[in-house]
């Protein structure tokens, strides 16, 4: 495959509303972003992924866009971005944006136009239908609970949303609405911006009865048309596409370069493993095995063909350290060392969510006042309507909210963990006091200085990056273990996910010499066994040393 300026970078994700006040409004904002680009270049990342800073009414907090050539009010202004965008590049930071392109908001211009009038030219931006036999078009349930259909007045006609009824689906069926938003890309390209991650993008095909209709060839047309005549201008724009739907087969088709369309995905596979905001949001029991089987499916069926994101999660899930590791205090840090390595030593592009590097942790909310997610809040509404009592609900919201990892960024043990001067927008995660930046950067054992070791890794062995993968240890039921091979080098990760010691046999080459990185001091080895401690963490490298 051919070598790539991005694939040696680690990408950190940032929430806006929630990394940095500078202002003092209580939300996070452009300028906050700014004042902590040292902080990033200390970490290492490469590149930082922006959720969404456009003009927005904020119904799903910036995934509903009014305007896309403009920036949030609560965010700052154009002069703002443009003032980031530069001091990213003085920080060897490259900038991706989130773009949504399946829906707009309701509130946008295109859609104000086209709800107006069956005969106004934007009507066709979006995508309607007639009442059938006085009832909605179909029973099509939305992501966010209820119809996908809402009814419009003026057209007597409803229109199809995906989501919220704030956010009506756009119609790529539209040459005219694709050309505006390919328009809108090579504005933000000629910013500066260097990437793009794509929202939804599995959505924007429909098929005859308004299903999404990722299996066609269709949606790939719109995405290699998008390509050709946008970010594939430049050579050297990286994009990822949202794809909840994306199996190996259709990953396959995304990314592959000789494709032309984008250049990696997010699956979800791994993020429907335990039932979280999957299905019915029950929980699921899963084994390491399983977790085995997931991880190296993707590693070596996408080998060679497509690049792999590498993610635990994002805003859009609660937070990975409680869900995949463990928050007690004696296992905390440990724990959060080894899920990044775990992670980062895989092939792909690692994204870390904000917060992920100093080990933060799901939110104790303890009333539904204290929510602030549209999908939260409907998914209260709805139960309490199907005659679940206020406990269980709070019970699975606390297990399942997106609002776990939208908690405010934990800069130090001041109040409102130094975010901002006043209240913020929603909760401080009263662990901020043992959990936050100001700690990490003071401790030499901290979780922030193990993400930057492994960050600095990536950027020196190519191994970390090009390197195959290779299961080991298979059928150890508390150790994922396995070996990346490019040329002459070799490494060997191995990671006990359990609280508990445990031992595997001795290979030759893990020896204490031979250590990159561990979460642990000193080897606890004898001819025959290694033997790890609760949640250890080694990277080995065993060739070309």
């Amino acid at each position: 495959m051919e070598e790539k300026w991005w694939h040696n970078k680690v990408i950190y994700q940032i929430y806006p509303r929630s990394f940095m006040d500078s202002n003092g409004d209580g939300i996070g904002d452009l300028e906050g972003i700014r004042n902590k680009l040292d902080y990033l270049e200390e970490l290492g990342v490469g590149i930082i992924w922006l959720c969404p800073v456009y003009t927005s009414p904020n119904k799903d907090n910036g995934y509903d866009i009014s305007d896309y050539y403009g920036i949030m009010e609560e965010f700052g202004t154009m002069g703002d971005m443009y003032a980031l965008i530069q001091d990213c590049k003085s920080h060897n930071i490259s900038i991706m944006m989130d773009l949504v392109l399946n829906h707009s908001s309701d509130q946008h211009w295109w859609f104000l136009q086209s709800k107006s009038s069956r005969e106004n030219p934007y009507h066709d931006y979006y995508i309607w239908a007639e009442t059938k036999d006085g009832k909605e078009p179909t029973d099509e349930q939305a992501f966010f609970g209820g119809s996908i259909w809402e009814w419009n007045e003026p057209t007597k006609e409803y229109y199809l949303h995906s989501f919220s009824p704030e956010q009506p689906d756009l119609n790529w069926e539209n040459p005219k609405l694709r050309e505006e938003l390919y328009q809108m890309i090579r504005f933000w390209m000629d910013l500066g911006i260097e990437g793009f991650r794509f929202d939804a993008i599995d959505h924007i095909s429909k098929d005859e009865n308004y299903h999404m209709d990722e299996k066609t060839e269709k949606v790939h047309q719109y995405i290699r048309e998008m390509n050709c005549n946008s970010y594939g201008k430049s050579g050297n724009t990286v994009t990822v596409g949202e794809t909840g739907s994306a199996n190996i087969e259709s990953a396959k088709l995304y990314s592959n370069p000789e494709r032309h369309e984008l250049d990696m995905i997010f699956q979800f596979e791994l993020m429907g493993i335990d039932g979280v905001r999957a299905g019915n949001w029950e929980p699921k029991k899963y084994s390491l095995a399983d977790l085995k089987n997931l991880m190296e499916k993707w590693q070596t069926q996408l080998d060679g063909q497509s690049w792999n994101s590498l993610f635990l999660g994002n805003h859009d899930y609660p937070r990975s350290l409680s869900r995949f590791g463990n928050t007690a205090p004696k296992y905390r840090k440990a724990s959060a060392k080894m899920l990044g390595t775990f992670l980062h030593g895989m092939k792909g592009i690692p994204y870390i969510y904000q917060g992920d590097e100093l080990g933060m942790i799901n939110m104790p909310f303890q009333d539904i006042s204290e929510y602030r997610d549209v999908e939260s809040l409907n998914f209260y509404n709805m139960k309490l309507k199907a005659g679940w009592n206020k406990e269980k609900i709070m019970e699975y919201l606390a297990r399942n909210s997106r609002d776990n990892g939208r908690t405010p960024m934990q800069w130090d043990d001041t109040e409102n963990a130094g975010f901002s001067k006043k209240t913020p927008w929603i909760a401080v995660n009263p662990s901020y006091k043992e959990i936050n930046a100001k700690e990490c950067l003071n401790d030499p054992d901290s979780v922030f200085y193990h993400y930057k070791k492994l960050v600095q890794l990536r950027k020196e062995k190519k191994v970390m990056v090009y390197g195959n993968f290779k299961m080991l240890y298979r059928e150890h039921p508390k150790v994922f273990a396995y070996s990346r091979n490019y040329r002459n080098e070799q490494i060997i990760v191995i990671c006990n996910f359990t609280s508990d010691k445990t031992e595997v046999p001795q290979m030759n080459g893990l020896t204490e010499k031979n250590i990159l990185l561990s979460n642990y001091e000193n080897l606890m080895t004898d001819k025959n066994v290694l033997y790890l401690r609760p949640y250890e963490a080694i990277i080995f490298q065993t060739q070309g040393v």
